[in-house]
């Protein structure tokens, strides 16, 4: 059992799972605001000997040193690689704290935001249309770019719509190109498709002007990513034309800081995470939890 469970900020637990907080530490404390610097994440953790963040804040190596008494920290977010992560892991690991983090919660959302604003703007049920006829998902190429587990979601959805599927990745994936998911090179993969959707990790850019000269025009793209996926001098650019579309639901998946893009007429932000659900915060709690159990089973004996 934790002496003292610190939130730093709000971390999306449902009712319930904050409650059950309470079962793994003689104290919890929840913030429901978010720091404004390293020095209040410190006076908030204080003594605590767990700590738990979404991924509005981060805890590098002098919240570390300041804080020594923390053997817990608990990412409610998602963790794929400690070179994306909000947590400097690898001093907390020289520190024996373990870092937990999770994945997969959200995904269900983003594929039914790609399928509907897809739909919306192939069919022309808003105010823009791509092409003088209406038209359907049925053999449109589409290439997707970053085949993990939300890709792999996206692309099962659009196939089942009749979808010509094209990936590219790291590595190839043997198991979906079994499924009919064919794998081009990056450069290839663009010059073929008309719609292409970034699913890459945090800080992963991959289209600079070059790859958009690859793309094309008169194209659609969706970056599903946290973070973007690309340059947004090179996107701007492979804007100017007036032919090509770009989607995505965050201002931090366009990935501007400016703001200018926001206003340009090719570009179709939601302004919102479509993968925090009412679902996604279920899956995300549950998560959480079972990281807790399993540290405290593993080291609490």
């Amino acid at each position: 059992m934790f002496k003292k469970l610190v939130a730093i900020e709000p971390v999306s637990l449902i009712p319930s799972a904050e409650q059950k907080l309470h079962e793994y530490a003689k104290e919890v404390v929840m913030f429901h605001d978010i720091p404004k610097d390293n020095k209040e994440i410190i006076q908030r953790i204080g003594d605590a000997d767990a700590v738990l963040l979404s991924y509005t804040s981060s805890i590098d190596k002098d919240v570390l040193d300041a804080c020594p008494n923390i053997r817990y920290i608990g990412m409610c977010c998602s963790l794929y690689a400690p070179e994306s992560a909000n947590v400097d892991i690898r001093t907390a690991n020289s520190k024996n704290i373990t870092v937990y983090g999770i994945r997969d919660y959200g995904d269900q959302g983003v594929v039914e935001y790609v399928i509907s604003e897809l739909v919306r703007y192939l069919h022309g049920f808003g105010e823009k249309q791509w092409k003088e006829l209406p038209i359907e998902i049925t053999d449109l190429k589409v290439g997707i770019v970053g085949l993990g587990t939300s890709g792999q979601m996206i692309a099962v959805a659009l196939q089942a719509l009749g979808a010509d599927l094209y990936y590219y990745s790291r590595t190839r994936k043997p198991e979906e190109e079994a499924k009919d998911i064919k794998y081009l090179p990056l450069k290839e993969l663009l010059q073929t498709v008309d719609v292409v959707c970034t699913c890459l990790n945090k800080n992963v850019i991959l289209f600079h002007e070059e790859q958009f000269e690859w793309l094309g025009n008169h194209k659609i793209m969706f970056n599903t990513s946290i973070g973007p996926s690309h340059d947004a001098d090179a996107l701007a650019k492979w804007l100017e034309n007036g032919n090509n579309e770009f989607f995505c639901d965050t201002a931090g998946a366009l990935g501007d800081p400016t703001g200018e893009l926001l206003k340009h007429p090719h570009v179709n932000c939601m302004l919102v995470s479509t993968g925090r659900t009412k679902q996604a915060f279920d899956r995300l709690s549950e998560k959480v939890l079972n990281n807790i159990e399993t540290f405290l089973k593993n080291n609490d004996k």
